[in-house]
């Protein structure tokens, strides 16, 4: 076990009252070992198989929700508008959650994520449909979005810097890409139970019941991932008073510049991220007619893909840096983006490829940015300094890409898309251009 860093200065600029009980917040000692990734690997996992079911299963529930008539694509459009719904409160959660972890340690905030997360998913089993409770049923779907939204924002932000906290020296970006390789795994269980439950149930099996079956599912993953954290070593010991514990908002007196630069290297990768990882099936479907059930394979496939990539572009980054992965994500979906949206048919093999070859290029970002986002921050404010403006972009930006997609589409611009990722991407390829490299960083 390392030996305990010294204190490190007040970002707030407050001073603790003297006495031998005062002190400011401090990082623990670092545990590192597989246990404290699988503490954040768990967590991660339940989490985002229980936020992306709801992406996959849509077309089944959707008619059982919303009010009938309108068609196919007012019903995806409704359904990805309470999706980008449940975006809008990650901000609220980075902040709360965010700054829980920063006040009372990091496994405080994940056992509070987990637990709201396993309580949404509950209700979204036992939702009532629209012919049974009226408007009320898509009242309650927005309610439980924003609860689940709200773990969600904090979960993405305070499993990752307790991964990158808990790193051995010279592994930071290996355990930074444990993040994406749990939330794929989570993502690819979401896809993997939505395209089983497809194959073995009726249509209309699964419109009836069929997709409260994964959601029941994924409660008992956020049991077991409660389960799995306890008994960690905590990565980071607070203030023993209170008045030397960080504001909600102390990150941004002390880093603005390094708040901005996680907006900017969020900005086109989230696009990206939930064009490539959750809503390309769904875009499949609408515009060139695949079969929900062939899509969802695919997508299935090309996440197993994306999961192997992870660590080995981790390892990468601890070898080569952060900047060079960056770099090459942007630049390659800059280019790439209109070209492979074109390039998509009516045909299992064309959708893989195209999955494919986008997993490729967006591992350059995924594996390693949890790793950049952390080193810009001391540890007193680090989990809200990342949670706050990462929420807020990928609110802005992620959770809204399904949407503007699907409306495009049925207005018949699907072209556009493309060149609004492109266009996206382009502008945080400038931020990692002009970004300095922090591996060997050492972790304020």
């Amino acid at each position: 076990m390392r030996a305990e860093s010294p204190p490190e200065p007040s970002t707030s600029g407050r001073s603790a009252p003297p006495g031998p009980t005062a002190r400011t917040a401090r990082p623990a000692p670092r545990a590192g070992g597989p246990r404290q990734l699988l503490a954040a690997s768990a967590g991660n996992l339940a989490e985002w198989y229980d936020w992306l079911a709801y992406a996959y299963l849509s077309v089944y529930f959707a008619d059982r929700i919303f009010p009938p008539g309108g068609g196919q694509a007012v019903l995806a459009l409704n359904t990805f508008a309470v999706f980008a719904v449940g975006f809008a409160a990650r901000p609220v959660g980075g902040l709360l959650i965010g700054h829980l972890a920063d006040r009372r340690g990091r496994r405080t905030a994940m056992a509070t994520t987990i637990t709201l997360m396993g309580v949404g998913q509950l209700a979204m089993a036992a939702l009532p449909t629209y012919q049974q409770i009226g408007v009320a049923s898509p009242v309650l779907l927005v309610v439980i979005r924003l609860a689940q939204g709200l773990s969600v924002g904090g979960e993405s932000t305070v499993s990752a810097v307790f991964a990158v906290e808990s790193a051995p020296a010279g592994r930071r970006g290996l355990y930074s890409s444990v993040a994406y390789v749990s939330g794929n795994l989570g993502q690819l269980l979401a896809s993997g139970v939505a395209a089983l439950l497809a194959w073995q149930l009726t249509t209309a099996q699964m419109h009836a019941w069929g997709w409260r079956v994964a959601f029941g599912l994924g409660a008992l993953a956020c049991v077991a991932g409660l389960w799995i954290r306890r008994g960690t070593e905590e990565t980071y010991r607070t203030a023993a008073l209170p008045s030397a514990w960080p504001r909600p908002f102390d990150f941004l007196r002390g880093n603005p510049r390094e708040a901005a630069l996680v907006v900017g290297m969020t900005i086109g990768a989230t696009v990206v991220f939930y064009t490539w990882t959750t809503f390309l099936p769904t875009y499949a479907r609408l515009v060139v007619g695949l079969a929900p059930g062939t899509a969802l394979t695919a997508s299935t496939v090309s996440l197993a893909f994306f999961i192997v990539l992870q660590p080995l572009a981790g390892l990468l980054s601890d070898r080569v840096g952060r900047k060079p992965l960056l770099i090459a994500f942007g630049i390659g979906f800059t280019v790439l983006t209109v070209p492979l949206l074109g390039l998509l048919r009516n045909s299992f093999w064309s959708l893989l490829l195209i999955s494919c070859a986008g997993m490729v290029l967006l591992t350059g970002y995924t594996a390693v940015s949890g790793a950049v986002m952390a080193e810009l921050f001391p540890a007193s404010v680090r989990t809200t300094g990342v949670g706050v403006p990462y929420a807020l972009t990928v609110a802005a930006f992620g959770g809204t890409a399904p949407y503007l997609a699907t409306a495009l589409i049925d207005r018949g611009h699907a072209g556009w898309f493309g060149w609004y990722v492109s266009g996206l991407v382009l502008l945080s390829t400038l931020v990692y251009v002009g970004m300095r490299e922090t591996k060997g960083v050492a972790l304020r």
